[in-house]
């Protein structure tokens, strides 16, 4: 079945626009949800705001976003005037400038969406910006407005479509010297860099989802089919935690054992 587009607008570039229909390209609706439910009646636990001095409900319609200028005192926002923020962006997709495709690094990557043309008309104007980026290996930037804030966008062909990735901002990226400013003190031995070289190429697999799949949420789904069969509670196992040694491995004996090893699980395969 077709995913339902969350997000439509334009795509501009220049002179250049098309109407383009945007999706997420990841989701959680998979995954297992849990209700806080009452112990003595069976009933869901219901959350509610609260006013901080009074302790009375506060109704959804008094209820405001205020930033904090100084202690207990606010500035208050209306969601209109959120809403109203960076307008431009809220249904353009308006490409300022390209950056080479793999200048940018992994982590200010944050959220990816599917792009695509919204109708058959679009579809000429679509593609040929998206062959523009194919050939020569770039990126769009560009800036919308998602999930109530604007954000900085990067745009990327995949396939017959493009990838919409929102890319983190500049504070929200930690300066990495601090924490590894040390960690080049020490160097590794060549033959233990030969031994590992081996152990990384005896785990080489070719890429599947299944290699990033979720133990814990297999297990709660066995758990929850158990009791639905039957009202028995199972408890859940307890991991058991390896055991700690406080002695220094000697890590070439460590290597020889992992590479021993390595080569029996490969006969038994």
């Amino acid at each position: 079945m077709a995913q339902r587009a969350f997000w439509k607008g334009y795509l501009k570039l220049s002179l250049v626009t098309c109407r383009v229909a945007m999706t997420p390209a990841v989701t959680e609706s998979a995954k297992l949800r849990f209700h806080n439910i009452n112990r003595k009646t069976g009933n869901r636990v219901v959350s509610r705001y609260v006013d901080a001095d009074t302790g009375k409900p506060v109704d959804d319609e008094d209820q405001v976003k205020g930033y904090e200028r100084a202690e207990d005192d606010y500035v208050l926002f209306e969601d209109e005037e959120l809403e109203d923020v960076a307008l431009e962006s809220t249904r353009t997709i308006d490409i300022e400038s390209f950056v080479p495709r793999n200048s940018i690094g992994w982590i200010w990557y944050d959220s990816p969406h599917y792009l695509a043309p919204a109708d058959k008309v679009s579809e000429e104007a679509f593609a040929v910006i998206r062959e523009a980026m194919r050939k020569t290996d770039t990126g769009g930037i560009a800036r919308l407005v998602l999930y109530r804030r604007e954000h900085a966008v990067l745009l990327v062909p995949r396939d017959e479509g493009m990838v919409v990735w929102t890319l983190r901002y500049g504070d929200e990226v930690r300066d990495p010297e601090p924490f590894f400013d040390k960690t080049g003190q020490s160097r590794a031995e060549s033959g233990a860099k030969t031994m590992m070289k081996k152990l990384v190429e005896a785990r080489l697999r070719p890429w599947n989802p299944k290699l990033v799949r979720d133990p814990v949420e297999e297990r709660l789904h066995e758990i929850i089919d158990n009791r639905t069969k039957k009202p028995k509670r199972a408890k859940p196992k307890k991991s058991s935690e390896p055991e700690r040694k406080d002695n220094v491995i000697d890590i070439m004996e460590a290597l020889r054992r992992s590479l021993a090893s390595e080569k029996k699980s490969a006969k038994r395969e």
